[in-house]
């Protein structure tokens, strides 16, 4: 992965005068702004989206409703969005922020497309349920995150190897169909994504001391927020597991 949110790239740290913190902190909040607006928008698309592919009908034909699993274009539009993120986290320097910019939200429509098929899984009411609680502990996490003055930078490491975990816990149970194992993961999916909600926003707000002022600015906006959605959409769909009342 390209490491775009090194922190020594570009700006030094600010000085510790007067008018530098004043400029500082005002810059602070525009660049946390800014990618809370294209996390927001993005998560925004992402339902209507679903929303629009399920109200239209075109929904129904990424389900095969005889095996239950997904056709051929379900699983086109499930692992194409893989591509897109991996272009924008390998290509970062090379492509413009524009560019950054549309490969988010065309991420985000084709995670909306993706995700329509859980309005046959789920009932309408447990996703918005869970949709709601989701935002409601994100925001609490994040503002935890932004705010606090312990150094978090010691569970990036434990939680990414969480997540390693996990992933191997979900291949295996692929094949032991457990569903007390499946609880066991979300539980843990659920937990490791909130951790990750507050860590990665304290790291979006040091990263800004390296690049505010910079060229890469731009993209680091949109970098981050991309980072945001995927924390916000992984802990909803483990919550969905939880909260989630089946058809």
């Amino acid at each position: 992965m390209a490491n775009w949110s090194d922190p020594r790239i570009g700006a030094s740290q600010p000085t510790t005068t007067i008018g530098h913190d004043v400029a500082y902190d005002a810059g602070l909040r525009s660049h946390m702004v800014s990618v809370y607006n294209y996390m927001i928008s993005g998560v925004l698309l992402t339902g209507i989206v679903a929303l629009a592919m399920v109200s239209s009908g075109y929904a129904e034909s990424l389900i095969n409703f005889q095996t239950g699993g997904l056709t051929g274009l379900g699983y086109l539009l499930a692992f194409a969005p893989l591509g897109v993120v991996l272009w924008m986290n390998f290509g970062i320097n090379r492509i413009s922020t524009g560019t950054a910019r549309i490969l988010f939200f065309v991420y985000a429509a084709m995670i909306g497309a993706s995700l329509s098929t859980l309005f046959y899984v789920y009932t309408g009411g447990s996703i918005a349920t869970t949709f709601f609680a989701t935002a409601a502990g994100f925001a609490g996490l994040s503002l935890w995150g932004y705010t606090t003055k312990k150094d978090l930078s010691g569970m990036g490491t434990f939680l990414i190897m969480g997540l390693v975990g996990i992933i191997i816990a979900m291949v295996v149970n692929l094949f032991l169909r457990s569903s007390a194992f499946d609880l066991a993961i979300s539980a843990l999916g659920v937990l490791i994504f909130a951790g990750l909600t507050a860590y990665d926003t304290q790291k979006i707000k040091s990263l800004y001391y390296a690049v505010g002022g910079t060229d890469f600015h731009g993209k680091a906006i949109v970098m981050s927020a991309l980072t945001l959605y995927l924390d916000f959409l992984n802990m909803f769909l483990f919550l969905l597991r939880f909260m989630g009342n089946r058809n």
